[in-house]
Order: structure tokens, then C-alpha cells, then sequence
């Protein structure tokens, strides 16, 4: 009768005793095994960690037989095993720079775009309403409540074009502030839409301006996707810090979603939100389910220093 298969000896194992033999025979072959097996345990998913741990407690039970150049050659072995991680940990980081970089250049097109669109739409509009002026002067009176109709429409057109020139690139934020930028954006979205939006600003100060920049556009997106899908009556923005973090939780009552089947009308903003936060080592979270609203949370690491305070704004 066939007997039952051996079992696989445990990796960990295999590499314990590698590097035991690498410690005491200073041998090209134990070296290149001990190297093998550990970046076969990384491989795996073993992860650092246990693999830092095993260097650790072999080191402890052979340190009084093995001299110190051998300590240091384990140290390099160790290093040497690791470089897979310290090459993504680069990647990672050269990654981010990248986003941060892209972002930048985005930000700065969107400025040009704000500016043209405030400036030189007001230039035009400002000769269109001293024309309408001219006009009410030569036409008869009979042609005066067309001409005021007109005026309205004009001055409407003005206050949108306004708006959205400060939405674009909002001088609010970088003059008062992240509170008063997301007061300002919660009150356009909220007359626009019919929406009712709370803006709470529990951080009375100051952020980073990269900060700032990635909590206002995470909002704007947030904001006009609950617009566009969640079929809210209400909504909150709500800007609070801990000890460790500062966090703003952009909450509606609408239909809600299955964020893990979330649509491509979810995703893409939802993708663009969590990207901008990664990329200043911040991460995000999304509580939701159909029927039961949605709320998702931004959370980036607190700056040092500062004091904090609390206030609410209402908006719609």
C-alpha cells in the first residue's frame, strides 16, 4: 500500500536553517540558498516581517559562536533580500511624485481657465450691458420690459460664469481658507440643485496647501456625484481632526450604491478621489449600500502644531 506523501518542508524552515549554515560556513553555496529561500518567502507573501524575525532569532540563538563580521555578513544578506522591497517602496514614491506633479500642472491649467473665464467674459458682458443701456436710451419706452428681461438674463449669466470661474480655481480657497472654499462650493451646488448641503469646519486653521487643494476637489467631485446619482434631498460635509489625523466625510441621504459593483459614473470620480488623498499619504473609505446613503470619509495625516477649534456653516 502506497504510503501517504511526505510533507513539504515549511519555507521558513528551509530558510532558518540556510542561514544558520551561511552563519557558520561562510560558503558561496549556503549563501546563495540562504538568499534564495528568503526571497522565495517574500515571494509567497510572507511579508518582512517574519523574515526580519528569523534573522533576529537565529542571530540570538548562535550570537556567542559566530564573530562579528558574520553578524554583519547576515546583515547584508538581510539587505539584500529586501531590495524587491525598498525597489517598490521607490516605485511608490517616484509614483506619487508623478500624481502630485500632474495634479499640479492641472491645478495650473485650471487657473488659466478660471482666469479667462472671469476675466474676459466679464470684459464682453460688461460691453453687452452698456450696449442694452444704449439701447434703452434710442427705443421707445414699449421696449424697456424687453430690455430690463434682457439685463436679467445678462446679470444671471454673469453670476453663473462667476461661480464657476471661482469653482474652477477658487481664489477663496487660497485667500480665507478650506471652510469658507467648501462654504462657498456647498452654497453654488446647493442653489443649483435643490439640494440641501451642511458644511461643519471643526479645524479652524490653516492646512497645507496640497492639503487643501485635495479635500476641495474630493468634495467638488463628491458633491456633483450625488448630484448626478444619489437622488439626495440632503447632504454634509463635515471637516473635523484627532490627535492624528484630519478627515472630511462627504455624507448624503440618496439611494446609496454597492461600492464593490459600483458603476463607471461611480467609479471614475470615485478613483480620481482616493488617488489625490493616496498621494499625501492619506487613504479613503466608503460606507454604503443601495437604499441607506452613502458616506465617504477622507483622511490625511494632521500637521504638526495648532490649535483647533469648532464652528458649523449651513448651506441651501
Amino acid at each position: 500500500m502506497a504510503g501517504n506523501p511526505s510533507k513539504q518542508p515549511d519555507p521558513a524552515s528551509l530558510y532558518r536553517q540556510a542561514l544558520e549554515s551561511y552563519l557558520r560556513e561562510d560558503s558561496e553555496a549556503a549563501l546563495l540558498d540562504a538568499y534564495a529561500l528568503g526571497r522565495r518567502l517574500l515571494n509567497e507573501g510572507r511579508g518582512m516581517l517574519p523574515l526580519i524575525d528569523i534573522h533576529h532569532r537565529v542571530l540570538a540563538g548562535l550570537l556567542t559562536g559566530v564573530s562579528p563580521d558574520r553578524v554583519l555578513a547576515a546583515g547584508h544578506l538581510l539587505a539584500e533580500s529586501l531590495a524587491s522591497f525598498e525597489m517598490s517602496l521607490r516605485g511608490f514614491s517616484e509614483a506619487n511624485s508623478a500624481l502630485r506633479s500632474i495634479n499640479q500642472r492641472l491645478e495650473d491649467e485650471l487657473r488659466k481657465i478660471a482666469h479667462a473665464l472671469h476675466d474676459e467674459s466679464g470684459q464682453l458682458l460688461t460691453c453687452v450691458f452698456v450696449r442694452v443701456d444704449q439701447a434703452r436710451k434710442e427705443l421707445s419706452p414699449s421696449a424697456t420690459p424687453f430690455l430690463d428681461e434682457v439685463r436679467d438674463m445678462l446679470e444671471a449669466v454673469e453670476t453663473q460664469l462667476r461661480r464657476l470661474s471661482h469653482e474652477l480655481r477658487p481664489t477663496i480657497l487660497d485667500d480665507l481658507g478650506l471652510g469658507p472654499a467648501l462654504d462657498f462650493l456647498a452654497q453654488g451646488i446647493a442653489a443649483r440643485s435643490g439640494i440641501g448641503i451642511q458644511v461643519e469646519d471643526r479645524v479652524r486653521q490653516r492646512l497645507p496647501p496640497a492639503f487643501e487643494l485635495a479635500f476641495y476637489r474630493s468634495a467638488q467631485e463628491g458633491l456633483n456625484n450625488l448630484v448626478r446619482h444619489a437622488r439626495a434631498t440632503r447632504a454634509r460635509l463635515a471637516l473635523q481632526s484627532d490627535s492624528q489625523h484630519i478627515e472630511l466625510k462627504i455624507e448624503d441621504n440618496g439611494c446609496g450604491f454597492d461600492p464593490r459593483q459600483a458603476g463607471s459614473g461611480h467609479s471614475l470620480g470615485l478613483l480620481g478621489m482616493r488617488e489625490r488623498v493616496r498621494s499625501l499619504g492619506g487613504e479613503m473609505q466608503i460606507e454604503s449600500k443601495p437604499g441607506a446613503g452613502t458616506t465617504i470619509s477622507l483622511s490625511l495625516p494632521l500637521p504638526a502644531g495648532g490649535h483647533y477649534g469648532a464652528g458649523t456653516i449651513a448651506a441651501g
